[in-house]
């Protein structure tokens, strides 16, 4: 699959399989979310892939809205000491580029998989952060579900060009 390709036919899939994503794949997910831009290339992440049945459970019930069974969870993580000291915020351009990588790369490797927000939802954050004993100096950024899509699934792929929205000067 081409760039254009690949971006313009990404969606966010709901509905997964229970078949396992291959170790292969999750390493090439997690080299995908490294390649994202960094400011001053401070790499400010830290992932956690999720496999264990009874931590993906302590993580959805964390997360209001993350109540989806896949076969993994990757919750996207800003790595405080790695935050660029005289800008902060920019660790979410950080990790909102590495996140949207794996959903791509997700989308390449023929997975599916949806974002849901963590940060900055301090409530979420002190609940995911707890859930899976995350160390002090970690913070919770997303959540990223990824498996096959079921054969049931009925995400569609979604035109969301706007052209009110682009002013060319």
């Amino acid at each position: 699959m081409e760039g254009k390709e690949l971006i313009l036919t990404r969606k966010s899939v709901r509905s997964f399989k229970d078949t396992p994503i291959e170790d292969g794949k999750i390493e090439l997910l997690m080299r995908a979310a490294m390649a994202g831009p960094s400011a001053m290339n401070k790499q400010p992440w830290e992932f956690y892939v999720i496999k264990s049945e009874e931590m993906k459970a302590a993580v959805n019930k964390a997360i209001p809205f993350g109540k989806y069974k896949s076969p993994i969870v990757i919750i996207a993580c800003i790595k405080e000491a790695n935050a660029v000291p005289v800008a902060h915020d920019l660790v979410n351009c950080d990790l909102g580029a590495a996140s949207e990588n794996i959903l791509l790369m997700a989308h390449e490797l023929g997975l599916g998989a949806v974002w849901c927000a963590i940060y900055p939802t301090k409530a979420f954050m002190k609940a995911v952060k707890k859930s899976i004993n995350m160390p002090v100096g970690l913070t919770p950024y997303s959540a990223i579900y990824v498996g096959y899509p079921s054969d049931d699934d009925k995400s569609k792929v979604k035109d969301k060009y706007d052209t009110k929205k682009v002013r060319i000067i």
